[in-house]
C-alpha cells in the first residue's frame, strides 16, 4: 500500500510542477468522492487548469493488491495554447501522454 500511496504522490506532484505558477487563480470546482477501495475527483481554476483523477484497488486482500489510477490534468502554457496529460499509474509505474510530450521508439 505504500507503492500505492507514492503514485498518488507523484501524480499530484507531477500535475503542480507541470504548469506555471499561478497568481491569484479561484477554484471554479471541485467535486470529491472518496470510497473505502477508491476515489475521484475533479478540479477547475479561473487560470484555465483542470484536473480529473480516478483510483481503484486492483485484486484487493491479496498479496498483489495495487492502486490504478487514471487522470488528466491540463493548463495554459506561457504561449497561451492549452497542453493535457492524460495518465494511467499502476503496477508499471506512472504513464503519461500528451500531444507535445515526446514518445518512446518502438
Amino acid at each position: 500500500m505504500k507503492f500505492a500511496a507514492v503514485i498518488v504522490l507523484s501524480c499530484l506532484l507531477a500535475s503542480v510542477l507541470a504548469a506555471p505558477p499561478a497568481s491569484d487563480a479561484q477554484v471554479l470546482r471541485f467535486d470529491s468522492d472518496v470510497q473505502p477501495e477508491g476515489y475521484k475527483f475533479a478540479v477547475e481554476t479561473s487560470d484555465g487548469k483542470s484536473h480529473q483523477e480516478e483510483g481503484q484497488l486492483k485484486d484487493v486482500g491479496t498479496d498483489h493488491e495495487a492502486l490504478v489510477v487514471r487522470g488528466s490534468y491540463a493548463y495554459v502554457g506561457d504561449d497561451g495554447q492549452t497542453y493535457t496529460i492524460n495518465y494511467l499509474a499502476d503496477e508499471n509505474g506512472f504513464q503519461p501522454e500528451g500531444a507535445h510530450l515526446p514518445r518512446a521508439v518502438q
